[in-house]
């Protein structure tokens, strides 16, 4: 096979999706084959126009839950919509066969949230961004009665 290696100092979306691609695949064939990876998005809307304003973007598999994402607009703040779109994304994580979730996070702020919410720390990267610190954090999700 004739390649050569390549930088991209700003490359295209689609290069990740491809690199992803690979990677998901092989781990499928040689790590899990019966993996199913699902995504899960709980969403704020607003009220009349119906409008996606913020909400959670997580995914299922390897029997956990990631939350990738949480984004609560600032007006909509302190009225406890990022404590549900989680307990929602977890109840259906669990209901999916998950029995944990994992986050990593910026934001102290949030991170109180979190830990107040049953996640603990399990690392940080300190300096990421310099001065500040990357918290990745685990919980334990309840087991769901089945029908």
């Amino acid at each position: 096979m004739n390649y050569h290696v390549e930088l991209l100092a700003k490359p295209h979306k689609i290069v990740r999706q491809i690199i992803l691609n690979g990677l998901s695949d092989f781990n499928r064939t040689a790590l899990m084959p019966d993996l199913e990876i699902e995504d899960v998005a709980i969403v704020i809307r607003h009220g009349e126009s119906r409008e996606i304003l913020g909400g959670l973007w997580g995914r299922t598999g390897w029997e956990w839950l990631t939350i990738e994402y949480v984004f609560v607009p600032e007006d909509l703040r302190g009225q406890g919509l990022a404590t549900r779109l989680i307990a929602m994304a977890e109840d259906e994580a669990a209901a999916r066969g998950c029995h944990s979730a994992w986050l990593d996070t910026l934001n102290r702020d949030a991170l109180k949230l979190y830990e107040r919410l049953g996640y603990e720390r399990f690392g940080e990267l300190a300096d990421f961004p310099k001065g500040g610190s990357r918290f990745f954090l685990q919980k334990k999700l309840k087991e769901t009665a089945l029908p």
